[in-house]
């Protein structure tokens, strides 16, 4: 779809319609199993789900789970870099399965790229429903890239550039 104004490809109504159908198994994106739970890691962020954090649809917002993305993987990146880092991308983000009031939301990082100024960061969060079930569903991935920034806003080298394991 072409959003600029005066070019927009049929009716919103329509352009809905099409993203109601979407979902990750339509598109060919793989579904991880609850075994590929990150077990023996430590997440970076956990929380709990609360009523005032739900949309329309009785679910967890969508914009709170990017929020806790966006801060795992800032704490991420500061084992890169000691100073200010601001988010300039959020690439690849999959909300795979809706987040529930009351479950326990766990953010896992990884380090894919560290370049001169900036961070690649995998985000994968993990939801287990109603407190210590077993029932761990992957729900959410991103891929946030982080960049090093000095007082006015303006790139700088990382101070701590660690290779990824």
């Amino acid at each position: 779809m072409d959003w600029q104004a005066g070019e927009r490809s049929g009716t919103l109504a329509a352009q809905r319609g099409a993203l109601a159908d979407y979902s990750p198994h339509s598109q060919g994106i793989p579904m991880t199993k609850s075994s590929d739970f990150p077990a023996g890691k430590c997440p970076t962020i956990r929380v709990v789900m609360m009523p005032k954090d739900t949309n329309a649809a009785g679910t967890i917002f969508g914009g709170l789970i990017l929020s806790h993305i966006d801060l795992a993987a800032a704490v991420e990146s500061h084992q890169h870099h000691e100073g200010k880092l601001v988010t300039v991308a959020m690439d690849e983000i999959i909300f795979r399965e809706p987040v529930h009031v009351g479950d326990v939301v766990s953010f896992f990082t990884e380090t894919l790229k560290v370049g001169r100024s900036s961070v690649r960061v995998d985000v994968q969060v993990w939801s287990e429903s109603r407190f210590g079930s077993v029932d761990r569903r992957l729900v959410t991935e991103a891929v946030v890239t982080m960049v090093a920034v000095d007082d006015s806003g303006k790139s700088i080298p990382l101070t701590n550039p660690r290779v990824p394991v």
